[in-house]
Parts: structure tokens; sequence; C-alpha cells
């Protein structure tokens, strides 16, 4: 039994050539690094890590360069979409202009073709007797409806039509 008074025994420590276990470690790790530092080993490292920082750098540089060359890229598409843009509505505005220009001009052919018709018409009313009278309105109407039905399949629907032909018949019954 023990009284709790009592010093705990110490062995000592082994040793090799006066060296404790704890010196020898010392003593390799700085034959480690001696032998490191005589094989130039930091320089390869060294040399190692600048030939990667390199790498790197160059890897970036060309990123940078592809980058620039996306952007320049991007700029010329969107210039060249505003280009298309502009010109889609030049397109639209010169065909809206020849549109306009081809329904005036079929309105005056129509209108110059029922005036002649009127014209063909009012000379054959004078010509004829009363009972030819109402065939050459029928005449008149029916080429006024042709020359409106062309006019009115180019431009018109179906009220407009009613309309232009009740008014040429109108102007033909008139005269």
């Amino acid at each position: 039994m023990t009284t709790g008074t009592e010093v705990p025994h110490h062995e000592a420590e082994p040793s090799a050539f006066g060296l404790t276990a704890p010196a020898w470690i010392s003593l390799a790790v700085i034959v480690v690094i001696a032998i490191l530092i005589w094989k130039k080993v930091p320089a390869a490292i060294g040399k190692a890590l600048d030939d990667k920082i390199a790498l790197i750098r160059n890897q970036l540089a060309e990123a940078e360069s592809l980058r620039n060359e996306a952007e320049a890229l991007k700029a010329e598409y969107e210039a060249k979409s505003k280009s298309v843009d502009k010109e889609r509505k030049a397109l639209l505005e010169r065909a809206k202009h020849d549109a306009e220009e081809i329904v005036a001009k079929a309105k005056t052919d129509a209108e110059a073709l029922i005036e002649r018709r009127t014209r063909m018409a009012e000379d054959k009313i004078a010509a004829e007797e009363r009972a030819a009278v109402k065939q050459l309105r029928a005449t008149a109407a029916d080429a006024a409806t042709k020359a409106a039905r062309r006019l009115i399949a180019e431009r018109h629907d179906a009220t407009a039509d009613e309309q232009l032909i009740n008014q040429a018949i109108g102007d033909i019954a008139g005269r």
C-alpha cells in the first residue's frame, strides 16, 4: 500500500552515443533539411512554382484576350442587329408607301373606268329609245359592278363594296 508521500520512480531514458530519442529526432530532421538544401530542393520547388505562376499568367492573358474578342464580336453583332432593324424599318416604310401608291392608282383607274363607262352609257342612252335606256342602265351597272369588284378585290371588304356599287349605280342613274 502506498501512502501518497512517495515520489514516483523514474527510469533513465535510453540513449545511444549519449543522445536521447528527441535529440536523435532533431538530429535526423537537421540532416534531412541539410540534404534538401544540398540537393537544391527549395530552388527546384521555387522553379516549379515560378513555372506554374507563369503558366497561370499565360492562361489569364489568353482568357483576357478571348474575353476582349468576345466583347468585340458582341459589339459587332449588336451594331449589325441595329443596322438590320433600321433596314427592316426602311423596307416597311417603303412597302407601305408603295402599297399606298398602288391603292391610289387603282382608285384613280377605277374612277376613270367608271367615268368612261358612264360617258359611253350616256351616249348610248341619248341614241336609244326609252326601252333601251333600261338595258343601258343594266349594262352600265354591270360594268360598274365588275370594276368595283376588281377594286374591292384589291382593297375593300364587303361593306365598302356594297357602298361603292350603290354609289356607282346612283351616279349612272342620276345622269
